[in-house]
Formats: structure tokens, sequence, C-alpha cells
């Protein structure tokens, strides 16, 4: 169980709020159903990434948007300076507490506090409910791990609750309240990039391997379309690529990435020693040649 209440969340709200995202979504958000969530970026207008993020949609005219903390008001400014359209951007990232609860076991846990049937939620689906008696409770079948789960919105006056109850009906399936350093191993193992390490203003998705949430062929015109276009025609001059140390030493942001020469290729994003594996792995960026196995 983590708490991840750190996490912003703004509220997009109208008629047109549907067309804002599309504007600022590399994704192809014309896609969603009600009760889906979908991971993206916002490009900048020089092919980087403003920062990464979850489209989730609530009903046709309101969807909720779920970004990183560091990046709160950055984000809202960039969104807010796009919204040319009928829809309304309501920021409630003070008020809301996001508790993720993530593990194999976390539906036979889940399944004891709410009637939301949690082990049908498809991943990156979403459901609206009650959970601990409380209404309007956000469960998805999301979590930045990649060992499966739900994120819980609620109402940051109702999370500790919520919290001790989860780690109270959990005590039978070992539950444990874990820290945002096991969320770091647990994303780098799966390849998840990190903002601020991995991706950031100067980064292209392209680059970053997230290729596959940039849709250059989508109807609708967002930041940067055009760029991502021309790399995907000629390709890109660097690529991140993960790797494995074969000596104990875990690699660090900023440590040098050499070939077998020893020429200094690139530079670690990010780097730990991996829980699963006992081997210390990483990511960083090579050049396109450097980037085979």
């Amino acid at each position: 169980l983590f708490d991840v209440s750190h996490m912003g969340q703004f509220f997009l709200k109208g008629p047109e709020s549907l067309d804002l995202i599309q504007k600022v979504s590399s994704n192809n958000a014309s896609k969603l159903v009600v009760g889906q969530a979908q991971y993206s970026c916002f490009p900048n207008k020089n092919g980087g990434i403003v920062d990464d993020f979850l489209t989730y949609k609530i009903s046709e005219e309101e969807y909720m948007l779920v970004v990183n903390a560091s990046n709160i008001e950055k984000d809202l400014k960039w969104i807010n300076e796009a919204n040319t359209y009928d829809c309304t951007i309501t920021d409630k990232s003070d008020g809301m507490a996001l508790l993720a609860l993530q593990g194999p076991k976390a539906s036979e846990v889940l399944s004891k506090l709410t009637d939301i049937k949690v082990d049908q939620i498809p991943y990156y689906y979403f459901a609206i409910g009650e959970v601990c008696g409380l209404k309007n409770v956000i469960v998805s079948a999301t979590g930045y791990t990649g060992s499966g789960g739900f994120e819980l919105y609620l109402d940051n006056k109702d999370a500790v609750t919520v919290w001790n109850k989860l780690l109270e009906v959990g005590k039978e399936e070992n539950i444990m309240p874990i820290g945002l350093g096991a969320r770091d191993t647990l994303r780098l193992e799966m390849g998840f990039c990190l903002y601020g390490n991995d991706i950031n203003d100067e980064t292209s998705p392209i680059e970053a391997g997230l290729g596959w949430i940039t849709k250059t062929k989508k109807a609708a015109d967002f930041f940067s379309k055009e760029k991502f276009q021309q790399q995907r025609a000629d390709g890109v001059t660097k690529k991140l690529v993960a790797f494995k140390v074969n000596d104990r030493r875990v690699p660090r942001q900023g440590y040098e990435l050499a070939d077998s020469d020893g020429n200094v290729i690139g530079e670690v994003t990010s780097g730990t020693m991996s829980p699963s594996l006992e081997i210390p792995i990483g990511l960083g960026y090579v050049p396109i040649e450097s980037a085979k196995v």
C-alpha cells in the first residue's frame, strides 16, 4: 500500500473538453470510452515533454488528468494557455488523496471494503462507487509498479480512515505500507520512465521509447505533431535503453555510459539495485547505433 497523494488531479468539464485534451495530449483520447484510462504525455512546442500523465474519461463531457506532483503548476499553466475551448479546468490536487494498493493480492484485499466488483475491472479501466461506506471513490486498475492492483482517488479527509482499513483487512495477505523508494525500483524493473530522470523538456517521446503513446496519425492537431512525424520518417539519433551491470556497483543518474572501447556514448538517467534480479540495472540514452543488445 502506497500513499501517492502528492500526485495532481485536474478535472476538465465542458462540451469541448475532449478537443482541449486532443490539443495537448500525444495520445488519442477520442478512442476512450467512459470508465477507461489512458497513459500519455504533454509534448511541448520543441518536441520535448512537459510531463507524462493519465487521462480518465468520467463522462462524455468530463475528464480527469493525473499529473506528476512536481509539475502541477507547470502543467496547469500549460493546459490553461492551450484552453481556447468551451471547457472548465479545476485543479483538485490539494483536496484529493490517492492510495495505491498494488500487488497480486490487491483485489482480495480491496473487495472486503467495497461492493465494486474490483476483480472485473480490466487493466486501465476504472469504476466509481463506495469504499468503506464512502461514496464517489474512483477505483482504477492502474499503477506505475508493474505488479497490478488499484489506485483509489478519494477526499483528503477520508484518506486516513481508508488507509487504516486497508491495513487492517489486509493483515491475512501480509499487506505492508511501502515508501516511494520501492516505487522507484518497481517502475525501473518494468522499464517505465520517470519524469525528471528519463524524460524531460528536452527528450522526445520517440527517443524515450514512447512512440506507442505518440499518435501522429490522429486527426487532431497537437503540439510538435509535425516534428514527431519527421522523427518517425527520418529516425532519431539517440534512444533510451535498459542495461544491467555485471558487478555490484549501482549506476546513478548522471554516470557516464561507455562502449566496449571505453568511449563515452551517453549517460545514466535512472539506476538501482534490482530486488527481483539481485543485480544493478539502469536506463540511459545512447546513440542509435549503440542501442542494440
